[in-house]
């Protein structure tokens, strides 16, 4: 099996937790919270070790926040690479209204970082690198990352053997447009992050696969991915375009969905399976990840479960 590498810039300590009825100016007595390490990269290795398989979590940690984040990922046999952050590991809180079932989640920035804080921070991933490893960049970026690191890591790794994939947002996804090499492998991005990189409404399947093959085309990725959330998962290639449908199953939270369709695609890349089958794979974790509450990813026997829900076509 191919090697994973996680990074995770911003973690937090995620709170998950309930109220009768959330409303203003009132004390909201809560239930006791679910606490588990979080963050776009440590949501991927999470998931990857929930599904059966190994990675390496790359993770900027710092002050007793950290060192929880890393003894809970050591409690579930995670291995850390861990970089000292210049400051206190965030935390950030899901409150589901019991009334209404809505959730309401408050995620803090992250300590803010300075020039010579990353400076080491693109040779210190690098040393971290297991040979011929998938790289998986995924989360938000602390304050004082510049927009271009996903760009400047791609960059940096493009004289290895490693694979890219690059799960980003907002201003960072727009200078991967201005990378000097290909931006990633696989690049992955929601409906909306498409539309308005696109500049034009991407509203069915169709239109997605099409945005995605131009980028392809335009020498941006091997691959790019567009969530659909409901209406599926879009890949395409420069050989080829498919769809996953979502399963339809009952939404309990949406919460890690995302990082769980990442670590099924990545766990199935890692182990040899061909594009649509990755995907499928994605499909069915992601699907798995909304049934559970909270924080709480993909369970492994619903993953199996569902993927025969997740069908495949081609675009």
């Amino acid at each position: 099996m191919t090697p994973i590498l996680t990074i995770t810039l911003n973690p937090a300590l995620d709170l998950a937790t309930d109220t009768a009825c959330v409303t203003p100016e009132r004390k909201l007595r809560c239930t006791q919270p679910a606490i588990d390490p979080g963050g776009g990269g440590i949501n991927v290795s999470r998931a990857i070790a929930a599904m059966g398989g190994q990675s390496v979590a790359f993770v900027a940690l710092g002050g007793p926040t950290g060192e929880r984040v890393a003894r809970r990922l050591a409690a579930q046999g995670i291995v850390v690479a861990p970089f000292k952050a210049p400051g206190d590991t965030r935390q950030s809180i899901t409150v589901t209204d019991q009334s209404t079932a809505e959730q309401y989640r408050f995620v803090m920035p992250g300590p803010q970082w300075s020039a010579s804080d990353h400076a080491q921070l693109l040779d210190q991933i690098a040393l971290s690198l297991p040979p011929g490893a998938i790289v998986v960049l995924s989360g938000s970026q602390p304050p004082g990352i510049p927009d271009d690191f996903p760009a400047r890591l791609s960059d940096r790794l493009a004289k290895t053997h490693a694979q890219v994939f690059l799960d980003t947002s907002g201003p960072a996804l727009r200078e991967l447009l201005h990378a000097r090499h290909r931006a990633a492998d696989v690049l992955r991005m929601d409906d909306i992050e498409a539309e308005e990189l696109a500049g034009r409404p991407l509203p069915t399947r169709r239109d997605s696969a099409d945005f995605a093959q131009e980028l392809v085309r335009k020498g941006l990725a091997q691959a790019v991915l567009v969530a659909r959330g409901g209406d599926g998962n879009v890949l395409a290639t420069r050989e080829g375009r498919w769809v996953a449908d979502a399963a339809d199953v009952a939404i309990i939270s949406k919460v890690g969905a995302g990082d769980s369709f990442v670590a099924g695609f990545t766990l199935s890349l890692a182990q040899g399976a061909p594009w649509p089958e990755a995907l499928q794979h994605g499909a069915a974790a992601a699907s798995a990840a909304v049934m559970t509450p909270a924080t709480e990813l993909c369970r492994p026997a619903d993953v199996a479960a569902l993927r025969a829900a997740c069908r495949v076509h081609e675009i």
